[in-house]
């Protein structure tokens, strides 16, 4: 019996299988907080004339939608499947860097850790002004 490398291949069908579930994941608690909201404010009407800013940072935003998604609040799963839907290729940059550096593709390990680091930097600068 002969030992298999756990090859390229493998890879890709994890991240293939990564994606798939990851939107269908988002897509099901953004669907699922969508009718918890209608349930509970499906009645009320939204003013648009107004502009409410959230200007806070990252941590306190993770923190009110931890604890918005616990208390089963709507507006905040379906907030929370957005996330997951944004994590979901970020994710996927990480698993191909894993996936290089198992691979000991040098060049490939140097682009995926630029892309994370522009990633990190987008969402540092993207919260906080």
């Amino acid at each position: 019996m002969q030992n298999e490398k756990f090859g390229e291949k493998d890879f890709q069908t994890i991240i293939g299988n990564l994606l798939r579930y990851g939107v269908w994941t988002s897509l099901s608690v953004a669907f699922i907080g969508g009718i918890v909201y209608l349930i509970h404010n499906g009645s009320q009407i939204e003013d648009y004339s107004v502009f409410k800013e959230n200007d806070r940072n990252i941590f306190e935003v993770i923190s009110t939608v931890y604890n918005g998604v616990i208390q089963g609040n709507g507006e905040y799963l379906i907030f929370f499947g957005i996330i997951l839907l944004f994590l979901t290729p970020v994710f996927r940059v990480l698993l191909s860097l894993f996936s290089f550096l198992l691979e000991k593709d040098y060049l490939y390990v140097v682009i995926t850790t630029i892309v994370i680091l522009i990633i990190i930097t987008s969402i540092s600068f993207g919260f906080s002004h």
